[in-house]
């Protein structure tokens, strides 16, 4: 399958969502936009978010709903080409859960605390079927010490969330299988792929000790690679398709965790995936590192049509 370069120029692009008309919006953590791409490649800088807007989701309203990690630091690599994220700045903002209006570019905070602490550094966001939004809060890093995060579940009306697991070990992707039975996760540090069962909205199943969340193990770390897990996406087969950095590529693991196996990609951080295009067929993958949206088509697979698809 051949890659297709889309737009380059961006500064660390997160959080894919392909819209109606063939458009991408993705977000730019490093500088703290919403940014539409065209399908010719031209970049529309929508909104400025400030922080460090990272995953997005479509609404059933129609609006785009952002986790603002609040900002980091970023670096460039020793090569001079790839920017790489780093620890908590001194002009963090605070974590939030954001709406933009896509017809005002109105943005408005949801949600910055929950039981009263704050948000950290939410990473990652999906809707199910009934409205709700399942998040993930990676937490942010310090030089001497680094947040726990947490799994939450928001609830319709976007005002309220409530604990889904916490603590957690750096939680980053999050996604649901097809029929919504099943809630994935994504841990980043020990590149482990974690799943729940979802019993109700919000509500889950724990398994037993010694399971340290009540979660169900998929995969750890697989190979013998340096490598850490970021977002997710999944396909209408139901295989998780894990942004997998260091090892640089896409990590596709099977539902019943029996298959895996890597897509290599031409960056060592790729962060996030979506499917679009005719019949969900073609992959749209953010580079963040050198700064591009890729597309890669006719993927064998079609992607999961997500409830409230562009």
């Amino acid at each position: 399958m051949k890659i297709r370069e889309i737009a380059g120029g961006l500064h660390f692009p997160e959080g894919p969502v392909a819209l109606g008309d063939g458009s991408i919006l993705v977000v730019e953590i490093a500088t703290g936009f919403l940014t539409r791409i065209t399908q010719s490649g031209r970049l529309q800088r929508l909104v400025h978010l400030g922080g460090g807007p990272n995953g997005a989701a479509l609404g059933p309203d129609g609006a785009i709903y952002v986790c603002n990690n609040g900002g980091m630091e970023f670096f460039l690599s020793p090569d001079g080409h790839t920017l790489r994220p780093g620890p908590q700045p001194k002009n963090y903002s605070g974590g939030r859960l954001e709406r933009v209006s896509l017809s005002t570019l109105r943005v408005e905070r949801l949600i910055e605390q929950i039981d009263g602490r704050g948000l950290r550094g939410p990473n990652d966001l999906i809707f199910d079927s009934h409205g709700g939004i399942y998040f993930t809060d990676l937490g942010k890093v310090r030089p001497h010490e680094s947040d726990r995060g947490g799994l939450f579940y928001v609830t319709p009306g976007y005002r309220s969330a409530q604990p889904i697991a916490y603590p957690l070990v750096t939680p980053n992707g999050v996604g649901l299988s097809p029929d919504g039975s099943t809630l994935y996760y994504a841990e980043t540090e020990g590149a482990r792929l974690w799943a729940f069962c979802v019993t109700s909205p919000g509500r889950i199943q724990q398994e037993p000790w010694p399971s340290p969340q009540g979660a169900k193990l998929l995969v750890a770390a697989p190979g013998n690679y340096y490598q850490r897990f970021d977002s997710l996406t999944l396909d209408s087969a139901g295989n998780i398709y894990v942004a997998t950095l260091f090892h640089g590529g896409i990590t596709i693991v099977s539902p019943d965790a029996k298959r895996w196996h890597h897509f290599p990609l031409p960056d060592i951080y790729p962060t996030n995936a979506c499917f679009g295009g005719k019949s969900l067929r073609t992959l749209y993958v953010t580079l963040s590192g050198v700064g591009k949206l890729i597309a890669i088509d006719d993927w064998p697979v079609p992607g999961l049509k997500l409830h409230y698809a562009g």
